[in-house]
């Protein structure tokens, strides 16, 4: 069953299904373009949206160190991954689906148009023809009219007594031609109704037959192609759905890998200062005051609490080489610090070492390439510079031997040291370049004014290096919370000293 012989009369029937069919397949291109449009908008609001939630800076990248923060930046990791998913399907679709229809699409319409043409081209000879047999037919019927007219007359002319024989001669004679010419008119309508029949037969029978069955057959791909684009719709997201689940399920074990007890030890460990609680405080009898004032029965005379850092702005005392002025696990901290900056340059500068020694060489053995006592200065500095770095970190790892206590803590501070420099030195590599010409004053003697704050709360400062602020006391900051939860800062009547950070807010 096919078009040429069951629809061999339905020429305009199938000219508008074929056309249909296309408006079809344009109709679906426009619909996954809407489609990935879609995807695109959703994929960059999925990226706005973790890119807005994300940590950013040196407090929130200590926040991180939280299971439950980390958790949170890594479900907005999965997300922007599955956001990518979602770009690719987008990018897939138009390529896979909206280009190569497209370009399906236009094939489809130029072998149609073609087809009609030929079919269109086909039906205008056949009419050609049909005119042609009209034609011939009409001259046929005129001339045998003429004829069968001439012959009567002839006969009416040879029955009249009165007509000479040179009349009646002359009668027949246009008899004779007109029927001649009759007969030829019939010998040319007989050709070309002959001629008609048989191009009427190849219109019917063949070619139509044949254009419309090549129309049947661009249809049928039309709807295959189409139906391979409508299975490519869920196909191509098919093929990102693992990734996609694997980004579902990153979000679900960062859910799972939330530590609570984790997460207060770390807060626990990260913020505890190591100081004893205060004391039971004493009673002062005032009542013992009414004696003379020279009096020794005073029992327990007031007390003055004296000035923890009793210095003026203008005048400020350095803090202690070794952090001594600070908490027990403050200090341990700063030294820590103070020993992994150290072993960072150390290892920087010995590699460095390593370079001018390699250059050198090669200078002595090529000397177009350089000359190498013009190397010794710089060799001789970073050979100094050494010498100093290795000085200073026996010292701060002799103190903080001290402070973790006994060589027993002698010993693991230089495991842990070692260990520790290896870990950090990659990542702290571009911030000792920048840093290397200020190793010796980075404990300057005089701090600047990092800003202002507000206490929001009252602090009694009972501890060595802390003091007491009250609520709503305008402070200066004089040096910024470093990860241990304090902050050193100034009171207008000149006290300095550490409070912890969560006891403020930054003033305007």
């Amino acid at each position: 069953m096919d078009w040429g012989t069951d629809l061999w009369d339905q020429n305009d029937v199938i000219d508008k299904h074929t056309q249909a069919g296309l408006d079809l397949v344009e109709r679906y291109i426009k619909f996954v373009k809407e489609r990935t449009e879609i995807e695109q908008s959703y994929a960059k609001q999925l990226r706005s949206l973790s890119k807005k939630y994300a940590k950013r800076g040196s407090r929130d990248e200590q926040d991180c160190r939280f299971s439950n923060h980390a958790a949170l930046q890594e479900i907005l990791n999965e997300l922007n991954d599955y956001a990518g998913q979602r770009e690719l399907i987008a990018e897939t679709m138009m390529t896979n689906i909206c280009v190569e229809l497209a370009k399906f699409l236009q094939d489809l319409k130029q072998d149609r148009k073609a087809h009609l043409s030929d079919a269109k081209k086909a039906q205008q000879n056949l009419e050609s023809s049909f005119k042609q047999l009209e034609s011939t037919k009409k001259r046929f019927a005129k001339e045998w009219a003429e004829a069968e007219k001439a012959a009567q007359q002839a006969e009416k002319t040879e029955n009249d007594p009165n007509t000479t024989k040179i009349d009646v001669d002359k009668a027949k004679q246009h008899a004779h031609i007109r029927t001649h010419a009759a007969e030829e008119c019939r010998s040319d309508y007989a050709a070309q109704l002959q001629k008609y029949n048989k191009e009427q037969n190849y219109f019917y029978y063949t070619e139509i037959p044949q254009i419309f069955n090549k129309l049947q057959d661009l249809d049928e791909r039309r709807i295959r192609r189409l139906a391979e684009g409508y299975c490519q719709f869920s196909e191509l997201e098919k093929k990102v759905q693992p990734i996609i689940s694997r980004c579902l399920e990153g979000i679900s074990a960062a859910g799972a890998k939330v530590d609570e007890k984790q997460d207060s030890l770390l807060l626990v460990e990260q913020h505890k200062s190591g100081l004893e609680r205060p004391g039971d405080v004493d009673f002062e009898d005032y009542a013992q005051g009414i004696k003379a004032a020279g009096s020794d029965s005073s029992l327990n005379p007031p007390k003055v609490r004296a000035k923890l850092w009793p210095f003026s702005r203008k005048h400020k005392p350095a803090p202690a080489e070794d952090f001594s002025h600070l908490p027990p696990e403050q200090r341990k901290k700063m030294l820590q610090a103070k020993i992994d900056d150290v072993s960072n340059k150390l290892h920087m500068t010995q590699e460095t070492s390593e370079a001018l020694e390699k250059m050198k060489a090669v200078y002595e053995q090529n000397a177009d390439l350089g000359n190498p006592s013009i190397l010794e200065p710089q060799m001789a500095e970073t050979a100094q510079n050494i010498g100093y770095l290795r000085g200073e970190l026996a010292k701060y790892e002799t103190w903080l031997s001290e402070a973790v206590g006994g060589d027993d803590g002698a010993n693991a501070v230089a495991v842990n040291n070692n260990n520790n420099s290896q870990q950090h030195h990659a990542q702290n590599t571009a911030e000792m370049s920048e840093n290397h010409q200020n190793i010796y004053t980075e404990f300057d003697d005089d701090f600047e004014d990092c800003g202002r704050c507000m206490a929001l709360y009252n602090f009694e400062g009972t501890s060595e290096g802390t003091i007491s602020v009250t609520e709503g006391e305008l402070l200066t900051i004089m040096e910024e919370d470093k990860g241990d939860g304090w902050m050193r800062v100034l009171r207008a009547n000149g006290d300095e000293g550490f409070i912890p950070s969560s006891y403020v807010k930054m003033a305007p």
